[in-house]
């Protein structure tokens, strides 16, 4: 049975022990049917300590088997607590306060943040955005003027670009990139947005303007202070980078290029799981938890 909850406190009274944590999580991975991790046939055989075993490869398992909980050695009901402060703090957390609320280590805690974003990666953007999009790049990586004197290179250098559209109302898409580039551009259009939108709106910089042609293409000059011409502003894409560089800024306060990507996932997902309550988003994200993700892996 799935159970509700609507607070941290009901979260707590509701998993007050593992077992009760892994029956939800089997509600939830098993709430089409049963199947092995192994082979995904539909009949299986329950064993003592919850575990079971496939009728078909004989293979015997536990339902984490296959999804990011594979091999844990912390209860299921901490990664629930995890979960909750991940999916509900609009800026996301660090792992040092993750570690210090749930009482373990800063390394568990990051590895459980990794685990949790792999599950957010690409789950809730799945199809090209339509209506009106906005179009828009963005910088990470610190101020040129916070850098020493000897350190100042300009404002793109050492830092990271990163490429994103938003349909109005609608869900997020972002991706880091090396470089910005016209192709950059045409690349994440193409596979993210559909060339049936009523308005793709960008700003004026001249990299948006050949291909953009097959789109009803409109932009606005920030460098002439044109910030909205009627339906056209990139506001929207804009909020979308504030609440990224507050995420970074305010709560991890420094990210690696090499792990961006997963914190801008974290980030989409957060957004395009807004309108749903506390306990929808924690179902949600169980629910894209299939796939693992090791340690070694994760730091190669």
């Amino acid at each position: 049975m799935i159970k509700s909850f609507k607070t941290l406190a009901d979260l707590c009274n509701a998993f007050s022990d593992n077992q009760a944590a892994l029956d939800h999580f089997k509600a939830v991975r098993w709430r089409n049917g049963q199947f092995c991790p192994h082979c995904g046939h539909d009949k299986i055989y329950t064993l003592k300590n919850n575990r079971y075993k496939c009728a078909q490869c004989r293979l015997p398992f536990s339902i984490l088997v296959g999804t990011i909980f594979e091999n844990t050695k912390l209860p299921l009901r901490v990664w629930f607590g995890a979960i909750w402060l991940l999916t509900n703090h609009p800026k996301g957390i660090a792992s040092t306060t993750l570690a210090r609320d749930l009482g373990i280590t800063q390394k568990s805690a990051w590895f459980v943040l990794h685990r949790l974003r792999y599950a957010a990666r690409a789950k809730s953007f799945n199809k090209p955005l339509t209506g009106i999009v906005e179009v828009d790049e963005t910088y990470v990586g610190g101020k040129d003027k916070n850098r020493h004197w000897d350190k100042k290179k300009g404002y793109h250098d050492k830092k990271t670009p990163i490429i994103g559209a938003v349909q109005r109302k609608g869900d997020v898409v972002a991706r880091v990139v090396d470089k910005v580039t016209s192709q950059t551009v045409i690349d994440f259009v193409k596979e993210n947005v559909s060339d049936k939108v009523s308005l793709l709106a960008t700003d004026a910089w001249t990299g948006y303007s050949d291909y953009l042609r097959k789109y009803p293409h409109a932009s606005v000059n920030h460098d002439k202070h044109q910030y909205v011409v009627g339906a056209v502003h990139t506001n929207s894409i804009e909020s979308v980078w504030a609440l990224l560089k507050r995420q970074i800024v305010g709560t991890h306060h420094w990210i690696s290029p090499k792990h961006l990507q997963q914190y801008v996932n974290e980030m989409a997902w957060r957004m395009n799981h807004r309108a749903m309550t506390a306990e929808e988003r924690i179902n949600a994200l169980f629910t894209a938890v299939e796939g693992r993700l090791t340690y070694k892996t994760l730091i190669a």
